[in-house]
């Protein structure tokens, strides 16, 4: 089939690899000035795959869509034709002294909704300085030992890499789309099947709420990160450090980049990242990793994860169009479930995305 495609993020670059994988023709829109040029939030997210972690705010469907994703990434990642970091070594939750209200608080949370063999281990600060020796200063550890993280710059540029017999069309917003139709400004662009992935593009777009009987847009939620390089760091897996505040999230990237992020602020500012967040985030890291004392800060980055009303992920299907949006926080945990559910229900319940 010929297939157009709204959208170059994460779900659009995913959709685009999966359909080529099947021989389809493929086009796709996106106001982005290239492949590299970072307007989408996939590129500023950690990559934390984080299905048991994410259950503090997510529900039995994200957790499902996440142990498929961590299951189809391991199938997706050896596929693509440039390298990609995907790491299954587990995560880690800190707590400070004094801080074990908090942390309790989420671990009881966890332990509640986690099956059996997925449950937060508590480890001894021993075990800890063993496996992370440069980790210190903190009073509790646990760890989530089948969780991941990928490389998420690598990854988006190995999806656009990856997908043969895609027509990439940059700087090109979409200004409208319909059932097999996409209209731009070049005119309009037929045909067999849509798929809309514009996150806050489909501001349009009004999605309904199963919960209200009502109809809600997108809207975005801003992020803001930080790299560090710090060479003399030494971290395999990623960091959750529990805070009555807020939830640090640390994550090493190789050869020897340390990448901070955690706000999540009801804005849709695209304004550089605050001194307040930068001296939080900076402190909250520094607690836990002294050595990045004397590390640089070679990047900040803000962007707007696209986000419904009630934070949970959305498929609408009819016939000729698929609409994907509301990933929030969890598009790189969920996202490749997501589009394989998708594309289900676009070539019928055969379809697998380990095909």
């Amino acid at each position: 089939m010929k297939i157009g495609i709204a959208g170059a993020g994460l779900a659009g670059r995913l959709c685009a690899f999966l359909l080529s994988k099947q021989g389809h023709e493929i086009t796709v829109f996106d106001p982005a000035s290239g492949p590299s040029d970072p307007v989408a939030s996939g590129f500023a997210a950690a990559g934390m795959l984080s299905h048991v972690a994410e259950l503090e705010k997510g529900d039995n469907n994200i957790y499902n869509l996440g142990v498929r994703s961590l299951e189809l990434w391991k199938h997706i990642v050896p596929q693509l034709v440039e390298p990609v970091e995907l790491h299954y070594n587990g995560s880690l939750m800190l707590a400070h002294r004094g801080d074990e209200g908090a942390a309790n608080r989420l671990i009881s949370l966890l332990s509640h909704k986690a099956p059996a063999d997925q449950q937060p281990q508590k480890i001894s600060l021993e075990q800890l300085k063993i496996e992370e020796p440069s980790i210190s200063g903190v009073a509790h550890a646990w760890a989530l030992p089948n969780e991941g993280h990928i490389h998420t710059r690598q990854a988006m540029h190995a999806l656009y890499a990856s997908s043969a017999n895609t027509h990439w069309h940059w700087q090109t917003p979409v200004n409208k789309l319909s059932p097999q139709t996409i209209f731009t400004q070049e005119g309009e662009h037929h045909f067999d099947w849509v798929f809309d992935t514009r996150g806050l593009g489909a501001r349009e777009v009004k999605f309904p709420n199963a919960h209200t009987l009502s109809c809600q847009n997108v809207r975005g939620v801003r992020g803001e990160v930080l790299w560090l390089q710090a060479p003399t760091l030494s971290l395999s897996r990623p960091i959750r450090l529990l805070h009555p505040r807020y939830c640090v999230y640390l994550v090493p990237r190789k050869p020897d980049i340390l990448f901070i992020g955690a706000s999540e602020i009801e804005s849709e500012d695209r304004s550089p990242i605050s001194v307040r967040t930068t001296v939080e985030l900076l402190t909250a890291a520094h607690s836990v990793l002294p050595e990045i004392a004397e590390a640089r800060i070679i990047h900040t980055e803000t962007n707007l994860r696209p986000a419904l009303i009630d934070n949970f992920p959305r498929i609408e299907t009819e016939q000729g169009l698929s609409r994907i949006n509301g990933l929030f926080r969890h598009g790189w945990l969920i996202a490749p479930a997501i589009v394989e559910n998708a594309l289900q229900a676009m070539l019928g319940e055969q379809y697998s995305a380990m095909s």
